[in-house]
């Protein structure tokens, strides 16, 4: 998936600041602006580099402008922004107004803007337009647009769609266009002063504007000749242009220094200097992973993510970069990981409109990328890569693995055991969702393209390896991502696998990786042991707080299954860490936790999937919702929010789910909200969301259908006896307890440092 992490940006924490601190210094960064300066591809320039403490590097190249007089570039030079507008306004606008609940980004446009519907739009959601999913054709004939804002509102309602929404990715500026008027029609303020007075006023931004005013735009870069004039501190974009310069795509201009600011309150998830502008979650989720029409191209919302072409400028930062780019020359790149962020702004088309920015944005990645070089955790695939794969050296080896099987550099495990020497890697075993983590159905054996080896199904005929599969294997290695809870199918396939290794004789090795929503916390009713099942192996709790080589070991011991068992632990990992602060490239582990947010929302939303309920499978967003044809929403979303659960908020939410439960129906239910997955109890919300639909509708809901999930028939008598939801959580405590006395005895990294206890 990331093979461009090769070249990517992994920086440890400084132990006195916990900030990334330069491996090397900038002395190469002048000559590479210079150079191109020289080369006549931009008159100037101005770079900053900076972490979340503050800049590092600030410095101003060449010229402001060259035509019709040559004006050196200062720090404080004012540039047209272009496309940024997209992420520094727009989205910023779009994301508070989310946040406060008057819009969702699943709501319909014309649920906000009736006439938009019009001409095939009917469906576009505010997150289509986000993710440049809407359908919508590229922009606007400038020519053909009468001048004014009314004139292009008008356009917009008539504007065709060209794709069906949500099938085809397709950059466009009309996206932003729409967006920018529905924060206008939402606040009631036009989107120029609801930024200013929301976004860049509290962040102290006093040099990003609109429309400028006369001493800043004496301060402008210049881009082209207009209409026999030098457009300086005018916008650029014809769009923006013909309808007064404050569009949703394009007409922002701002400084080097107050893009830090905005970067570093990115970093910091939300916050700086003591303002609030989101929420740690909401920032998480924007630049996240959002898109899904097209597999190729990964965008956030709103934002430009890294993705799998190592000579993309934002994958040679690293795995979890994001940015955007302007035309007329600018860009803002972040890498959270490392906690770096680069702003390079140039007027390219200045004064012929002939420059490019390319070639310096490419170099620049690379030296900021060697600047701060280093690693993040060392997952057990990482650490026998490093020892040269001796552990296995002449062995016939059966690899159980799937999409999530990669080393830090994104390369597979199959074909690094492949070419590793001295071993020879002879079958392969899948396990649900299939060895890409595609399939949502019984998998059947396949090939292995790459390597032509047999890929044999443990989710389909087989649940776990026959006789015939392991014949002549010296052992099997597993190294498969979890998911943290207790009812997800790869670590009964671990299990199922330690035992069919074990009567054969065979060694079993665990590749151990990072529980992704952390290794300390266990949360949830321990499973019954009379309803032991594929989706339950062990009596756990429903969040266990250990890494999958640490439940191998528990397996192993409590069930005397008596596998020849070898973990490869991590190194530099500590167990308090959720996944994003591992610095490893995030990878979905199957098809419906798309996210991190999802994936700690799953081990309570998930308690109610076996019921006759909709748990978001089919929409873009599964686990964040909860719903079906016969709930009252508005009732529920009251019900739920007077609970005042911890970690989550509730939005009213109407979704037709394209497959999985009530495929094609439309479903009323909630919106689930993380807002601070530290403080949710995820297992709780399940019970919560449980005992609420039981109160409001128990002639419709099948609540005994969750007892497979639960785990509990305790759990399901009490709420079926309409106890509280606090008083359940209190009655499952005692067995985490007991529960807990075992799993110490099977824990391999310590909580605070970044070091394994044992190897």
């Amino acid at each position: 998936m990331h093979a461009a992490l090769a070249v990517g940006l992994f920086v440890l924490a400084s132990a006195a600041c916990g900030q990334s601190q330069p491996r090397r210094s900038f002395e190469a960064i002048a000559p590479l602006v210079e150079g191109e300066i020289a080369a006549g591809n931009i008159p100037g320039a101005v770079v900053v580099i900076g972490n979340r403490d503050g800049i590092l590097y600030h410095r101003a190249f060449g010229y402001r402008s060259v035509e019709p007089e040559r004006t050196p570039m200062t720090e404080a030079t004012l540039f047209d922004l272009a496309s940024l507008t997209k992420v520094i306004a727009t989205t910023m606008a779009v994301m508070q107004l989310a946040e406060e609940g008057r819009l969702s980004l699943d709501q319909r446009v014309a649920a906000l803007w009736p006439r938009f519907g019009s001409s095939g739009k009917a469906a576009i959601t505010v997150r289509e337009l986000l993710t440049h999913e809407s359908g919508l054709r590229p922009g606007f004939d400038p020519v053909r647009l009468a001048p004014g804002y009314a004139a292009a509102v008008q356009q917009l309602v008539d504007e065709h769609v060209s794709t069906i929404p949500g099938t085809r990715y397709r950059y466009s500026d009309l996206n932003f266009l729409v967006l920018g008027e529905l924060v206008r029609r939402v606040s009631g303020l036009s989107l120029d002063e609801y930024v200013r007075r929301n976004v860049f006023a509290p962040l102290g931004m006093k040099d990003t504007s609109f429309l400028l005013s006369r001493t800043q735009r004496e301060r402008a870069a210049p881009t082209e000749m207009r209409s026999g004039r030098w457009l300086s501190g005018e916008v650029h974009d014809p769009i923006a242009s013909r309808i007064g310069g404050v569009a949703g795509h394009a007409g922002l201009f701002s400084t080097a220094h107050d893009l830090a600011i905005f970067a570093r309150m990115l970093l910091h998830e939300g916050s700086v200097g003591g303002a609030t502008i989101l929420r740690p979650e909401t920032v998480r989720t924007m630049t996240s992973e959002a898109s899904h029409a097209d597999p190729v191209v990964r965008r956030g919302l709103g934002w430009e993510l890294a993705d799998d072409d190592p000579s993309s400028d934002l994958a040679r930062l690293g795995p979890r970069a994001y940015g955007h780019t302007g035309f007329t020359g600018t860009s803002l790149w972040i890498e959270p990981d490392a906690g770096v962020f680069v702003v390079l702004l140039t007027s390219r088309l200045h004064p012929h409109g002939t420059g490019t920015v390319k070639p310096l944005r490419t170099r620049l990645a690379q030296e900021v990328a060697a600047i701060f070089s280093s690693y993040p955790v060392a997952t057990g695939l990482d650490v026998l890569e490093g020892e040269r794969f001796a552990p296995l050296a002449g062995l016939r080896v059966g690899l159980i693995t799937n999409h999530t099987g990669r080393d830090r550099f994104g390369r597979r495990t199959i074909d690094l055991l492949q070419r590793a020497r001295d071993v020879r890697l002879a079958a392969l075993f899948a396990p649900e969702h299939g060895i890409d983590g595609a399939a949502d159905s019984a998998v059947d054996a396949t090939t292995d393209r790459a390597t032509g080896l047999r890929v044999y199904s443990l989710y389909g005929a087989n649940l776990r390896p026959t006789d015939a599969m392991l014949d002549g294997l010296d052992a099997l290695v597993f190294d498969i991502q979890d998911a943290g809870t207790r009812f997800y199918t790869y670590i009964t396939t671990m299990a199922y696998a330690m035992e069919a290794a074990a009567r054969r004789g065979i060694a079993f090795y665990v590749l151990d990786r990072p529980n992704p929503i952390d290794a300390t916390t266990v949360q949830g009713p321990v499973m019954d042991e009379a309803l032991r099942s594929f989706t339950g192996y062990f009596p756990l709790p429903i969040r266990h707080g250990m890494t999958v080589g640490e439940l191998a070991a528990l397996f192993n011991g409590e069930r005397r299954i008596g596998a020849d068992l070898h973990v490869i632990g991590m190194h530099g990992y500590r167990r308090t860490a959720w996944y994003d602060d591992t610095r490893l490239p995030w990878i979905a582990p199957s098809p419906n936790l798309r996210t991190l947010a999802e994936t700690a929302l799953y081990p309570g939303v998930a308690l109610l999937e076996g019921a006759n309920l909709s748990v978001g499978r089919g929409t873009p967003t599964p686990f964040e919702l909860v719903g079906a044809p016969w709930i009252d929403a508005e009732l529920l979303t009251a019900r739920l929010r007077e609970r005042h659960i911890a970690g989550v908020q509730f939005h009213s939410a109407h979704f037709t789910p394209t497959s999985d439960v009530f495929a094609g129906e439309a479903c009323h239910g909630v919106r689930i909200t993380l807002a601070d997955r530290d403080a949710l109890d995820a297992p709780e919300l399940g019970v919560e969301i449980a005992a609420a639909i039981w109160s409001l509708h128990p002639a419709q809901f099948r609540i005994e259908r969750t007892l497979g999930m639960l785990g509990s028939r305790a759990v399901l008598a009490e709420l079926r006896s309409g106890s509280d939801p606090l008083g359940i959580r209190s009655g499952w405590q005692p067995a985490i307890d007991r529960f807990a006395a075992v799993r110490a005895r099977y824990l391999r990294y310590d909580a605070t440092a970044f070091q394994a206890t044992s190897h």
